[in-house]
């Protein structure tokens, strides 16, 4: 065992365990919040009240709705340290990344810059934005390892005069990395072009989330490490860019001012967002979130050595990943050699894991290399990661084995 020291697991304000607050299956260890995140009891309650409350009038629920969801958006502003009415509200980030690409002038021939480690739905969004425009998609490639300047570099070296929008994730999803959108904020104000950042990981990682993000948009999920119900997410748009930005629904906000045009969704079910403010409170009622985040790096740090050395133990090979800015939550494990080479590949041991043995986990690939990628919050305990290193790293082991042969 090397250095890392397992931290004390967390505990609720009446000395239940930190699990107590969810609603997870106790029969799953559930070791990738980063996906698709955890709601807290506390925020469904709400969730289910609003519901309530909506399906008992709804003639005078919408009505009233857009200054209910201008209410959370304010939360949610304050939360991210931005001011709300540079905030709109948003079902998910790669919606957010479509309302930028739907509302964007034409630009005939224009192209649109991304990173090899950018989201797949918003790099999609990002290809059609260019054949829309009569241009092409260009893909910088980043090294894993690479650090700020480095990263920086390779991104500027593919802007060329055609350079219309650059798309740069600040977390990136598969590889679990910063990339340094300071650096190159500065440089394509210089250069005036657009810079839309994905920040999906963001919110509840980061302590400020805007920070240094000098761009003209930045999307970011609530539902990931914030813990807000799923379709919950903000889009800050600080420049000129805002007063040109519509939702994906036109409905009768359409009239009104950014960001308000967006509080008015017709009849969407908004729980969700309004619920949001609850789920916020509960991590910061309990424990505060830099409290939360100091626990998840310590224990994404006791983590990410315990299965890199029980992976290299079954394997023979190496099994630490050179992460040129690693996330505190966030964090890779390299797969033995062939295994999860592709998406298409992660996915399937991802399914089979969860079927055969119970465990969610998230595997991704970068350059034809799989990688377990961890991800820790508050209601996860050294237990979870002690039974992945046991438990699943051989058969991880024995499952390459058995495709080589």
């Amino acid at each position: 065992m090397g250095s890392a020291v397992a931290p004390k697991p967390l505990l609720l304000r009446d000395g239940r365990a930190a699990v107590a607050g969810w609603s997870l299956d106790p029969a799953m260890r559930h070791l990738n919040h980063g996906s698709f995140g955890a709601v807290p009891l506390a925020a469904q309650r709400e969730q289910q009240r609003l519901r309530a409350e909506m399906e008992r009038s709804p003639v005078v629920w919408f009505p009233g709705l857009p200054g209910r969801v201008a209410a959370a958006r304010a939360r949610i502003a304050e939360f991210l340290r931005v001011p709300a009415e540079f905030t709109a509200l948003v079902p998910n980030a790669s919606a957010g990344a479509s309302v930028v690409y739907g509302c964007l002038p034409m630009r005939d021939g224009g192209e649109v810059l991304v990173t090899d480690h950018g989201y797949g739905a918003v790099t999609m969004g990002a290809a059609r934005l260019a054949r829309r425009w009569n241009g092409r998609l260009r893909t910088a490639h980043v090294p894993l390892g690479a650090g700020p300047e480095e990263a920086a570099a390779a991104v500027l070296s593919r802007v060329g005069e055609r350079t219309s929008l650059i798309v740069l994730d600040r977390i990136t999803s598969a590889t679990a990395r910063y990339l340094p959108v300071d650096l190159i904020g500065r440089a394509a104000r210089e250069r005036c072009i657009p810079l839309l950042v994905d920040a999906a990981h963001v919110p509840g990682l980061d302590d400020d989330p805007l920070a240094g993000a000098d761009c003209d948009a930045w999307v970011g999920n609530l539902h990931k490490f914030g813990c807000a119900p799923r379709g919950t997410a903000a889009l800050v748009a600080r420049g000129e860019l805002r007063h040109s930005l519509y939702p994906l629904i036109d409905s009768w906000g359409g009239a009104d001012p950014f960001p308000e045009r967006f509080d008015s969704q017709g009849t969407l079910d908004a729980t969700g967002p309004l619920a949001a403010p609850a789920a916020l409170d509960f991590v910061a009622d309990q424990w505060g979130w830099a409290e939360a985040r100091r626990y998840m790096t310590e224990l994404a740090d006791y983590a990410e050595e315990l299965i890199g050395e029980a992976m290299t133990a079954a394997t023979g090979e190496p099994a630490r990943a050179e992460v040129g800015m690693p996330v505190n939550a966030l964090r890779l494990v390299a797969l033995p050699a062939g295994l999860g080479r592709t998406r298409l590949e992660a996915d399937a041991l991802r399914d089979r894991l969860a079927a055969e043995f119970g465990v969610e986990a998230a595997f991704t690939s970068f350059d034809g290399t799989g990688y377990f990628r961890l991800s820790t919050h508050v209601y996860n305990t050294p237990a979870d990661y002690e039974y992945f290193a046991e438990r699943c790293v051989p058969l991880l082991a024995d499952w390459a084995r058995g495709q080589r042969s």
